[in-house]
């Protein structure tokens, strides 16, 4: 059930985890729109002669993909900031799991603090963020 109101959020809920799609293909259409013609991102070769376990997921790509995570949550939600960090690469053609709890709320000014994360099958974070959400 998607989350409409600030009423309708609780301390230290998680948000519906997901699995995004990171395969090649998409990975090739989101760097084409963003014009990031870059190896490392789209070959698994390239990617591994330049020292990469095989290409990567552009970091604006797990941005877009954890700013998802909250939006299939609360589809109306405006994203005040998000804050990322970048602990390893993600690499294509993996199966992630995106997940989110709320860590604070502000009623005053209906803001809901999401922690977020994306992990690889191994359960190894590799990007993790903060966001601040106006609901």
């Amino acid at each position: 059930m998607a989350v409409e109101r600030y009423e309708d959020v609780e301390f230290g809920e998680e948000l519906p985890e997901f699995t995004p799609d990171i395969s090649m293909p998409k990975v090739v259409q989101f760097t084409k729109a963003a014009h990031m013609h870059f190896g490392r991102f789209t070959d698994h070769e390239e990617a591994r002669k330049s020292g990469l376990p095989g290409a990567i997921v552009p970091g604006i790509m797990s941005q877009g993909i954890l700013a998802a995570l909250i939006h299939r949550w609360a589809p109306s939600a405006q994203i005040q900031k998000i804050d990322t960090v970048f602990r390893a690469p993600l690499i294509v053609d993996s199966t992630p799991s995106c997940r989110g709890v709320v860590t604070d709320m502000d009623d005053d000014n209906r803001i809901v603090e999401i922690d977020l994360t994306l992990s690889n099958e191994a359960g190894e974070t590799r990007v993790l963020g903060t966001a601040l959400v106006r609901l």
